[in-house]
């Protein structure tokens, strides 16, 4: 069986397609014989420029199949959309980072494959995330989200507007085995592009039957002891800083579709990242405002986020608050231990490392941070992967000193975070990638929706204000999830 080269189908190949696509896996084939290893396989085609990646893949997935989606609507319409599973890289511990980062690196050399930057070419990818904690993600309702898991997928499809064009391209993926058949390689690929379509996203219901309920992993009095907890330790010297988060359980009447949840949160934080990872029957789903890292080339890009501020729907009210925000001696203290950890962090592997002299404010749907932009020119080449796992964790979810406050978090939470504040993203085969932290996230599995958010304590830190503060940021989600 042979790909079809005329179609009326956007996804369907032509001839010349066909014939590279052939070639490829052929190539792929002879150099697994010669290895005795996989050989990774990828043909990148152009697809119409109205395309939505985003609702290809939330219309195309398989049951039980691992996706991705990673989209900020305001950076130019940029959107990743993966479906499927060629390859799959885990790991778990304190050396994960590197050694997925290693397995990737082989893999994606010996690939036979488009090279970035060769004319509408993407190459192998691979997308995925980390956990918070090198052994994160252990209790039931984290199954299949592993504390590191990249993978290949068999469909990437990627948007982005260079020169202010709208470009949309499809990935083709295939893992090929020393004893695989070509044609039977290419067979697969032919009834994956058969399953895809186009259209758009799902609506939320905005009224379902039934009833919701919501209710805490832990009651509100614990977080507020913890931040009390937390407050004293600062003030023994113990640490200068510490994140700790909540958790929240909403029961719905029937199963979540996050492909619906996905259409309402692109459209109200289109400034955000907005991410889900699809794994076995579950998807973590989120809008995060913050950058872990972006890596292209040697140049290299972050921020520090921390402190933050509800918004208002009355301008004159809104512009005092972040005002307000801006002069609170607690956030920007909270601030500067973020960003000074960043620099700190950075510039051993830089020739330079530049922030701005004082923060700015960054400001979303439903709340306001303090934002300091931060940029560095690498001295010696540092991939994607590892770039997030030196950054990883900031201040900004875990603490001041990292080591101390990791040690606590889990005591004073009493939670699993799983992959909550942990790094979601992309990498390609050169190494460059953009890694988000999986902040204002929730995690859906059939009928229940775990919503996580979590504060930045300092010595001024009150407890009722703290937990007043994860509210607000719990709203970004709470709302859709329990109409």
């Amino acid at each position: 069986m042979t790909v079809k080269a005329h179609s009326q189908s956007p996804f369907s190949l032509s001839e010349t397609d066909c014939e590279r696509l052939r070639a490829r896996i052929d190539l792929a084939s002879q150099r697994a014989r010669r290895t005795g290893n996989a050989t990774l396989a990828t043909l990148t085609i152009a697809l119409p420029a109205e395309t939505d990646p985003v609702a290809v893949v939330c219309r195309s997935r398989r049951a039980g199949e691992p996706w991705f989606v990673f989209e900020q609507p305001d950076r130019g319409g940029s959107a990743l959309a993966c479906l499927g599973e060629v390859a799959s890289l885990r790991d778990s511990g304190s050396e994960r980072f590197a050694n997925v980062a290693d397995r990737w690196r082989e893999m994606a050399a010996a690939a036979v494959a488009d090279q970035p930057g060769d004319g509408d070419g993407v190459g192998p990818i691979a997308v995925g995330g980390f956990a918070f904690a090198p052994e994160g993600g252990a209790t039931p309702s984290w199954s299949g989200f592993d504390p590191a898991s990249l993978i290949v997928p068999e469909v990437a499809l990627t948007r982005d507007e260079p020169g202010g064009r709208t470009r949309v391209r499809l990935t083709l993926a295939a893992l090929v085995q020393p004893d695989d058949l070509v044609e039977e390689e290419i067979a697969t690929l032919e009834r994956r592009l058969s399953e895809l379509s186009d259209g758009v996203l799902p609506l939320l219901d905005p009224a379902p039957t039934g009833r919701y309920l919501l209710a805490g992993g832990m009651p509100p009095e614990h977080y507020e002891s913890a931040v009390a907890r937390a407050v004293e330790l600062i003030e023994a010297g113990r640490i200068q800083k510490i994140v700790l988060a909540r958790e929240v359980h909403v029961h719905a009447p029937s199963e979540y579709d996050p492909a619906a949840v996905l259409g309402v949160l692109r459209d109200a934080f289109s400034s955000c990242f907005v991410f889900c990872v699809g794994r076995e029957d579950a998807a973590l789903i989120g809008a995060s405002p913050e950058v872990l890292v972006r890596r292209e080339g040697q140049r290299v890009s972050t921020i520090a986020l921390a402190g933050s501020m509800r918004r208002s729907a009355d301008p004159a009210v809104d512009a005092h608050l972040g005002e307000q925000l801006m002069r609170d001696h607690s956030y920007r203290e909270e601030h500067a231990i973020v960003a000074r950890h960043i620099e700190r962090t950075l510039n051993p592997h830089s020739v330079w490392v530049a922030a701005a002299q004082e923060p700015s404010l960054a400001r979303i749907a439903n709340i306001q941070h303090l934002a300091t932009p931060i940029r560095a020119q690498l001295a010696a080449p540092i991939e994607a992967i590892e770039l997030a796992g030196l950054m990883h964790p900031t201040p900004a979810v875990g603490g001041e000193p990292t080591g101390a406050a990791l040690e606590l978090i889990p005591a004073l939470e009493g939670l699993d975070r799983g992959w909550y504040s942990g790094p979601v993203g992309w990498t390609d085969a050169s190494g460059d990638g953009e890694f988000c932290v999986a902040l204002r996230c929730a995690l859906l599995r059939g009928n229940v929706a775990r919503c996580y958010a979590g504060n930045g304590i300092v010595c001024h830190s009150d407890p009722a204000n703290e937990l007043a503060e994860t509210e607000i940021k719990l709203a970004a989600l709470l709302p859709l999830l329990s109409l």
